[in-house]
């Protein structure tokens, strides 16, 4: 296991499971991560098949709101993230990509600087069928503050609020991040399915 991996190991390794199926995913991929140095992706969309996402969801704690874009390739409402380049830290990749895809400088402040959740998820939508191997990273936002979402990415922004959320066409672990979200907050979401 190169260094850059091992890094990644270390970050999964430190995630406590929401449920089974984070279990499940947690060891899947640390189980992949030392079987290959080949995490990364390398060439869009999908080589390698298996590769490292950092999601980054934009929370307001304070209004109990997430904040999501319409997602142009995948056609979902989706966090911003993407692809961890290669031998990127996770967290400077989410850094890259909240700068990129919404503007700002992210506040990693509601949960702090480390993965809340992980997931392995097959994709949809215009590039399918390869695997994001992601990790949900928290940045605090402001429900009343404008963000411009890349418009080579996103077609547009939407608040979400979290205790009586209204999962729209998602990420299939978005509610459970929410339910792992509200352990961190405080209260008890109404999750609506």
């Amino acid at each position: 296991m190169n260094q850059a991996t091992a890094v990644v190991a270390d970050i999964v390794r430190a995630i406590a499971p929401l449920d089974s199926l984070e279990r499940e995913h947690i060891g899947a991929t640390l189980a992949w991560l030392e079987s290959t140095d080949d995490v990364f992706r390398r060439v869009k969309p999908d080589t390698p098949p298996r590769h490292l996402v950092s999601y980054v969801v934009l929370v307001d704690p304070d209004a109990r709101t997430v904040f999501l874009g319409r997602h142009l390739l995948a056609d979902l409402w989706l966090p911003t993230g993407g692809h961890i380049s290669p031998g990127e830290h996770p967290l400077d990749a989410a850094g890259r990509e909240a700068t990129e895809e919404l503007g700002i400088t992210p506040e990693f402040t509601v949960v702090g600087p480390k993965p809340l959740l992980l997931t392995v998820t097959t994709t949809v939508g215009t590039h399918s069928g390869h695997e994001d191997v992601s990790l949900w990273y928290v940045i605090r936002g402001d429900r009343i503050r404008e963000y411009s979402l890349d418009p080579t990415e996103f077609s547009e922004g939407h608040w979400w609020d979290i205790d009586k959320f209204p999962i729209p066409d998602s990420d299939p672990h978005f509610a459970r991040f929410l339910t792992k979200l509200e352990t961190r907050l405080g209260g008890h979401a109404t999750i609506a399915t």
